[in-house]
């Protein structure tokens, strides 16, 4: 089989057929590969603009490292989730004032908070194909020669482009080691708080309600970006000025309803769709199973350790929620993939495809090569049991002290040959993550899940043990209950300023340390290291072996007629597709929109349903004004969607067919959370809050006219 390049097999196959509109995590350059179909659909602009994440609408779509947001306002305003601002407002919470129970208004500038130090917007400026720079120093390699000139080649290319002062740069892998694109992203620095419902409304249900429909919640929040006055990013300054985007979105004022178009732009985080089939199995038979039990014991460890102290809750709010969302988000991809049976169809789907390649002409390497990928994923799985747990006896304090020592040991080389993390480029990131663990960290919490994932490590088969783990936590759960009491009780980390000061130790006066801590992480430091060259031996073949497979996969796609999108991998990307119904089982019919009137059937007054009283007694007053909807008589509060969706999506502005912004996505439906795997068009629906009840909620309930008018939206 003759190979050509993915985007070339990319563009012959879409010429051929049509991409199903529903499904598909488009890069912005595919785009205009795909304007037939997206006229079709309803689209009312022009497919090439979309190409260009320089211009609107993508220019105003953001990044903020874990999930999406966009800029609403010339005055640096950017609206997001409430979930995804949660650390935020965790960070500015006491016991005393909680926001994150109050809800948080900043009526002027000078009233808006520091999202914390760490708090980043990425704005894409760049996204270029560079696959033959990376790949020029890895031909006729294999295993870690082939990752290491890989990664020197990113290194490269990241330092080159980060030159531009005020740059992040990162280069992402499509279609497992096939092509690579230079991401390059103004770095905003200084990003403020400024306004956040409370939590009753931002997060309406919680965990009853998480991945559920119908949802009636308020999930959003807004910051602000700053720069310096010089235009430039800065770290926080109360001299520093809002920042001018280079575009911003509309609100629509106009109605949603069922059948209209709907496109969501932003950064979904990992899809494994192109996976093998003995992924897929690994997946669902061991590791979501595993996964589950993980995060289930961590959430109920925590909270037994927090039980009756507010200050301890306060301080994991943040850390609890995202386990609960993980936890739920595992057993729904569980029970999806179970559904779908998806085992059994990926393994045939394969099948056919080795069978399909084994007709074709020269493809004697490709069948080589997926046989050798086979292998080194049979091998990775012989260690899962000990790969798993590892990364979980290294939380907050502890990992900071790891950190710390990894960061000394990385000073000693030229900065281009340091792990990436650990570069200059990395160390404003390290110190501000080292600032914010004051405020999640308690050492009596800490303390309680590290014995509890220390008991799943001496569960391990003993060939799977790890030396020097041992060495710092004993041998047996009675051991090392009191080995780590005395970790903790001998470190002075708790104290922020000795964290910092410690980041500019060299590895000498690092290792000569007497901190418990300290000491803890330069003995695990030796294997960290040596389980990390296995890991790139290993990552290194993969990475030279998945191409094979991918070229492959595309080309059997392409004799079925169907277009193959790269799994997603936190990088800007476009869906597609409809405002939608559902009929997830025999005999149930879900309708796309919700309205205030479910807020009030769900009140127990209860946490998680205990609506504010503001609210309810928005909602009996009913005074919607323009944003009611006609249709229903009402105000609306989410939406439904078939947009194709992710982890990473949180927070995506969703748009109509004049590109103007209609919603916020926020979830998926517990049918479809398994969609990261497996895409099933009968359940496959993403969840949104109506920018109709967002306007309301500001008008009406817990106002902030001066957002409105500066959105240049109706205050009434």
């Amino acid at each position: 089989m003759r190979k050509q390049s993915i985007a070339a097999t990319f563009a012959i196959t879409l010429a051929a057929s049509a991409a199903h509109a529903d499904e598909g995590m488009w890069m912005p350059s595919q785009l205009p590969q795909l304007a037939a179909q997206l006229k079709a659909a309803g689209f009312a602009g022009d497919p090439a603009q979309l190409a260009d994440v320089t211009r609107p609408p993508l220019a105003a779509v953001v990044s903020l490292g874990g999930c999406t947001a966009s800029f609403v306002s010339r005055q640096g305003l950017v609206v997001t989730n409430h979930h995804c601002a949660m650390g935020a407002i965790q960070l500015n919470s006491t016991p005393d004032n909680n926001l994150i129970e109050n809800g948080f208004i900043a009526h002027t500038p000078a009233e808006e908070v520091s999202a914390g130090p760490a708090a980043r917007i990425f704005v894409t400026v760049g996204f270029d194909n560079i696959t033959d720079r990376i790949l020029a120093g890895a031909r006729g390699k294999t295993g870690r020669p082939y990752f290491d000139a890989v990664d020197m080649a990113k290194k490269a290319a990241v330092a080159q482009c980060e030159a531009d002062a005020g740059h992040r740069c990162s280069v992402a892998d499509m279609y497992y080691g096939s092509e690579f694109y230079l991401i390059k992203q103004l770095e905003l620095k200084d990003i403020r708080l400024v306004y956040a419902p409370p939590v009753s409304i931002g997060n309406y249900g919680d965990e009853i309600d998480n991945f559920m429909w119908p949802r009636h919640v308020g999930d959003f929040s807004f910051y602000r970006a700053y720069v310096g006055k010089d235009g430039k990013p800065a770290a926080y300054s109360k001299d520093n000025v809002p920042y001018v985007p280079p575009a911003v979105l509309h609100i629509s004022t106009a109605p949603v309803k069922a059948g209209d178009f709907a496109m969501v732009a932003g950064y979904p985080g990992v899809t494994f769709r192109h996976r093998t089939a003995s992924e897929f199995a690994n997946q669902i038979d061991w590791l979501l199973p595993n996964r589950v039990a993980m995060f289930d014991g961590l959430i109920h460890t925590i909270e037994q350790a927090s039980a009756g102290d507010k200050a301890k809750q306060v301080l994991y709010a943040s850390n609890v929620a995202s386990m609960k969302n993980n936890l739920k988000r595992a057993q729904g991809e569980l029970e999806g993939l179970r559904r779908s049976d998806a085992i059994h169809v990926r393994a045939a789907d394969e099948a056919a495809m080795l069978a399909w390649l084994k007709q074709q002409p020269d493809a004697n390497s490709e069948q080589t090569d997926i046989r050798a990928l086979q292998a080194e994923l049979n091998q990775a799985d012989a260690q899962r049991e000990r790969d798993f747990i590892l990364p979980f006896l290294r939380p907050g304090l502890l990992g900071a002290a790891v950190q710390l020592q990894r960061l000394a040991f990385e000073h000693s080389k030229p900065d281009a040959q340091r792990e990436s993390g650990y570069q200059q480029r990395d160390e404003p990131m390290i110190e501000g993550g080292l600032k914010q663990l004051q405020r999640r960290f308690d050492p009596v919490v800490e303390k309680a899940t590290l014995r509890f994932a220390l008991q799943r490590y001496f569960a391990l088969p003993q060939a799977q043990r790890v030396a020097e783990f041992d060495a710092v936590f004993g041998s047996t759960i009675d051991e090392a209950a009191q080995r780590v009491d005395a970790l903790y009780a001998g470190t002075r980390l708790g104290d922020q300023a000795t964290r910092l000061a410690a980041m500019n130790l060299d590895a000498t006066a690092l290792a000569a340390s007497s901190d418990s801590l300290l000491k803890a992480a330069a003995i695990l430091q030796p294997a960290l290291l040596r389980l990390e060259g296995e890991a790139k031996q290993r990552a290194g073949e993969l990475l030279r072996l998945r191409p094979a497979y991918m070229q492959a996969l595309i080309a059997y796609r392409k004799s079925q007629g169907r277009a193959v999108y790269p799994d997603a991998n936190s990088t800007l990307r476009v869906s597609y597709g409809k405002v939608s119904a559902l009929t997830p089982r025999d005999g149930v019919d879900y309708r796309p929109l919700t309205t205030v009137a479910g807020i009030v059937e769900k009140n127990t007054g209860v946490v998680p349903f205990n609506a504010p009283k503001p609210l309810l007694d928005a909602i009996a007053k009913g005074d919607f004004g323009s944003t009611a909807d006609a249709a229903l008589g009402t105000q609306t509060v989410n939406f439904m969607t078939n947009l194709d969706t992710t982890g990473g999506n949180s927070g995506s502005p969703v748009l109509d067919a004049q590109g103007n912004l209609i919603g916020l996505n926020f979830d998926s439906n517990w049918e479809a959370v398994s969609a990261s795997w497996m895409f099933d068009p009968r359940y496959k629906r993403a969840i949104h809050v109506d920018m109709r009840y967002l306007r309301w909620l500001l008008a009406k309930v817990y106002p902030a006219p001066n957002l409105l008018q500066e959105m240049q939206l109706p205050v009434e």
